[in-house]
């Protein structure tokens, strides 16, 4: 539990770069701009004896380096990080601006489907993301149209970014391989997406509403046949006077081709692997209170997340999680601390290591996290 759990904090980088406001990188009219970050962890869990006898660790991150820019209508964005145990792409892709509305971006880039952005304020990200459905990035191609208020997004990918036996990886994607006795061979294939959002602007802030879908196929690499998958999505994202809000509901499913046990299906992430229960639906409800300083700002957050299972077993149960921090931002550093408590909960409890799952005990655990980060 030990090993995964330090590798997963040797990996999150991303939701910090993009919650602290910080431009890493400013995108040049003409030329590519390289920046990144290094980061540094500390963490306290409450229910590991030597975690609580050494008062804590603390660890190297990991460290990123960023491509961003553009000729004429042509650009490029990408990411890879390197950790003190391995190295992966978060993203890569190229893209072409057709006009002041439209985009198409070609390679791994972002998987439209939820809140845009992140439905997390943290650096222990939401429920979703260890479900395969917050900053996830494939292999593939999208369209992004924006005016008035109106943003689309429409995209086809063929593959996760990796293989499937591949564990290495910045987001969760469906796995081959055993995982607590149980064989997978799944491989996920053939992706539509499509995101619909539309942004209000009010006195002292905006709201914007917004809906997804995803479908695509589950290829099963020992038997050749084919199953299918999908996941549905309404959000909502409303800021007003340095309060945030955001909402979202969704329901997946992971229907895979001659599954040894069709309640349960293998993913991978940061080089581990885990099990979640093969469809149920996800709610988070996050706030979050930004105040301005001399020096910087300080974000207070609380995201909270559920996860109810809907398989035919009954004997498995919710997953919850709830994060409560603050972001320190100060000029070229942003500081994470967050308390977290988990239920039923991969990543955050000491002996349920699935999602949905029949749970082992009764209990919340706890822990403590502490991410430092400097970017240029």
């Amino acid at each position: 539990m030990m090993m995964r759990t330090n590798k997963f904090l040797l990996s999150m980088v991303a939701s910090a770069i993009a919650l602290s406001g910080i431009s890493t990188l400013a995108q040049a009219e003409d030329g590519i701009n390289v920046g990144g970050a290094v980061r540094v962890n500390y963490a306290y869990k409450d229910y590991s004896e030597s975690s609580k006898d050494k008062a804590g660790d603390l660890t190297f991150d990991m460290a990123a380096i960023k491509f961003n820019g553009k000729t004429g209508d042509w650009g490029l964005s990408a990411e890879y990080r390197f950790t003190s145990s391995t190295d992966y792409i978060k993203y890569g892709y190229g893209y072409y601006e057709l006009n002041t509305d439209w985009q198409f971006q070609f390679g791994i880039n972002k998987v439209p489907f939820g809140n845009p952005g992140f439905i997390s304020n943290s650096f222990w990200f939401g429920i979703p993301y260890y479900l395969g459905f917050e900053d996830d990035h494939d292999i593939g191609v999208k369209a992004v149209y924006e005016k008035n208020g109106w943003h689309t997004d429409m995209a086809f990918y063929k593959n996760a970014e990796y293989g499937a036996s591949e564990n290495k990886r910045y987001a969760t994607d469906l796995y081959t391989g055993t995982i607590n006795g149980t064989e997978y061979n799944n491989e996920e294939t053939n992706q539509l997406n499509l995101r619909q959002t539309y942004k209000i602007e009010h006195e002292g802030g905006s709201t914007t509403f917004g809906g997804s879908v995803e479908a695509g196929q589950i290829y099963n690499s020992k038997t050749g046949n084919t199953g299918d998958r999908y996941a549905v999505a309404a959000h909502l994202d409303s800021s007003f006077n340095g309060w945030n809000l955001q909402l979202q509901a969704m329901q997946y499913e992971y229907d895979a081709a001659d599954s040894a046990d069709a309640n349960k299906i293998g993913v991978s992430v940061v080089s581990w692997q885990y099990e979640i229960a093969s469809k149920g639906q996800a709610y988070s409800a996050n706030i979050a209170k930004t105040v301005t300083t001399d020096w910087g700002s300080l974000k207070f957050y609380n995201d909270f997340g559920l996860m109810t299972p809907d398989v035919a077993d009954s004997s498995y149960d919710d997953s919850l999680q709830n994060v409560t921090g603050v972001a320190i931002s100060a000029g070229a550093t942003y500081t994470m601390i967050d308390f977290i408590m988990g239920k039923n909960m991969t990543f955050s409890t000491a002996n349920n290591d699935h999602v949905g799952l029949p749970e082992m005990g009764d209990d919340w655990d706890k822990r403590v996290n502490i991410n430092f980060g400097y970017y240029f």
